[in-house]
């Protein structure tokens, strides 16, 4: 394809020569400038001026883009009416978490209150005034405001947040408390009736009165030893009336005391758990008998075993005497 461009009689001619694939891109060209500039009009000045309610404009555009603006506003609505609906159950589910949490809170000693922001002066009236029982998502009767759900998730994001840490407090009470009767002598060392219990009775080699200080779990010698808690060995000796002795310390003053043991399998300073086995039953040191004897001492001072244990640890009441005492 030729162009000829001339300005004159005299003037020389021009001649411009295009091939197909020229014309078919300067074609092309063209047709996306005037799309371009056809959906920058149409946006910016015909969505506009039906929006805004220009004089005369909006009146011959509004037809032509009323369609549109009815399917963004159905979808925006639908958009708004679908996060509410999704702030209000996450406020039910909040609501039943702050209520399960305010009891087991209430079980183990935590007070709520204390991680609850105080009141403003300008908040809504006491809550003594309002009628028992209601509550739930604040929402009007028109559509919820986009600004509106934004506050409220904000709100719940809050008393999540404070009910996480309410949460992690009760769980820390509850290692806590997990901890201390891991410490505490809940196991009985030999599984087995007792023997001799904790108190005054007549020596089983004198024969005089006199203050068992433990209870005595007869047993073959080798039978395995447990320890009754956690805790740190704090003595493995020879005593000339407890014979082979292990000691456990489980802190705050609390020792448990192993005696007459053919064997003992743990060392000074070792980390023992409740359970573990710590030594072996045998008839050393002041024993008629194989046989564990068995103290709890608090400050160095001897306990009643059966305080800590219970009766379900040592297997019920009291056997008959046997001849392992000590």
């Amino acid at each position: 394809m030729q162009i000829m461009i001339t300005q004159g009689t005299l003037a020389r001619t021009r001649v411009l020569q295009f091939n197909r694939m020229q014309l078919m891109g300067a074609l092309a060209g063209l047709v996306a400038t005037l799309v371009l500039l056809s959906g920058t009009v149409y946006h910016f000045v015909f969505l506009k001026a039906a929006r805004e309610g220009w004089p005369v404009v909006s009146h011959l555009v509004r037809p032509i883009v009323s369609v549109e603006l009815a399917q963004r506003e159905r979808y925006m609505r639908d958009s708004v009416d679908a996060m509410a609906q999704m702030v209000g159950e996450m406020q039910a589910r909040l609501v039943k978490l702050e209520s399960m949490g305010e009891r087991v809170s209430n079980l183990v000693g935590v007070d709520p209150g204390g991680l609850r922001p105080p009141a403003s002066q300008g908040s809504r009236p006491a809550a003594a005034s309002a009628p028992p029982g209601q509550g739930g998502v604040y929402l009007p009767l028109a559509a919820p405001r986009l600004e509106q759900l934004q506050r409220e998730l904000s709100q719940l994001d809050e008393r999540a947040a404070l009910n996480t840490d309410l949460l992690t407090l009760i769980e820390s009470r509850l290692l806590e408390s997990r901890l201390r009767e891991l410490l505490v002598p809940s196991v009985a060392p030999v599984v087995g009736p007792v023997g001799s219990g904790f108190g005054i009775r007549p020596d089983p080699i004198t024969g005089r009165v006199a203050l068992h200080s433990g209870l005595d779990f007869p047993a073959d010698s080798g039978t395995a030893v447990a320890a009754a808690a956690g805790g740190v060995v704090q003595a493995v000796e020879w005593h000339p009336q407890y014979g082979q002795m292990l000691e456990i310390d489980h802190g705050k003053g609390l020792v448990t005391r192993y005696a007459h043991l053919s064997k003992a399998q743990v060392r000074l300073g070792d980390l023992v758990r409740r359970g573990q086995k710590v030594a072996e039953v045998g008839s050393t040191g002041r024993s008629t008998g194989p046989h564990l004897h068995f103290e709890v001492l608090v400050e160095g001072s001897p306990q009643d075993p059966t305080r800590f244990l219970g009766a379900a640890a040592i297997n019920g009441a009291p056997a008959p005497r046997t001849p392992g005492g000590g």
